[in-house]
């Protein structure tokens, strides 16, 4: 039996549509968003049943400059060896350091500074806690993510507008209030659906590849 994790389930949407009726192999949990709430939901999760081994996937923020929207990045520190070389000979995808944080990393200054101090190609908000659940109970982690935001393509609107993390869910109600006061916002947001939906569609054929030669 395989786990894979995602935040949310818009993340792991087109993964879902890719797999099997019935297929009792995988077991898919989504974590939420932040680090309290995937601690909260990860450990339970991995209590209940045994697994091969753990895919930490989803969306990451990218702060190394050459890095774009829809790429695929094997965390190096966040993965086990056998596997990370594995998922290197299977996939077309990067390959560094993923930079988890409790913090929202949103501003290109914030994406700069973070990767000039950490050498990190992109940031999440989940891996530490998902990995740090895994080795309490030595299971072999592989962390595979995709770049769903950049500097140069960056959230169309304050991410506090964009995803209430307390709610774990989108005001509906903020967020347009904010599309009424700043109505060029819109066109922004269109553009980011666009680009989120082929950062999902990268990762969905990047783990079924990953997954037919793991399995």
């Amino acid at each position: 039996m395989i786990a894979v994790t995602f935040a949310l389930p818009r993340e792991s949407r087109d993964f879902r549509r890719l797999l099997t009726a019935g297929n009792h192999e995988i077991a898919i949990l989504h974590t939420g968003v932040g680090e309290k709430i995937c601690r909260q939901r990860i450990e339970p999760f991995l209590d209940r049943q045994r697994f091969d081994f753990l895919i930490s996937s989803g969306f990451a923020g990218g702060i190394e400059p050459s890095l774009g929207v829809g790429e695929l990045l094997l965390a190096e520190n966040f993965s086990d060896p056998k596997l990370l070389a594995r998922g290197r000979d299977i996939l077309i995808a990067r390959v560094g350091k993923l930079f988890s944080t409790q913090d929202v990393i949103e501003s290109a200054a914030e994406r700069e500074t973070l990767q000039g101090e950490s050498g990190a190609l992109a940031v999440d908000m989940e891996s530490s806690a998902i990995a740090a659940a895994c080795a309490e109970r030595e299971l072999p982690m592989l962390s595979l993510r995709v770049i769903s935001d950049t500097a140069a393509a960056p959230f169309p609107v304050p991410l506090p507008v964009l995803f209430d993390l307390e709610r774990q869910a989108t005001n509906a109600r903020r967020l347009a209030g904010h599309l009424l006061t700043h109505p060029s916002a819109i066109v922004r947001l269109l553009r980011f659906s666009r680009q989120i939906a082929a950062a999902r569609a990268e990762l969905a054929a990047g783990l079924a590849t990953l997954l037919r030669s793991l399995r």
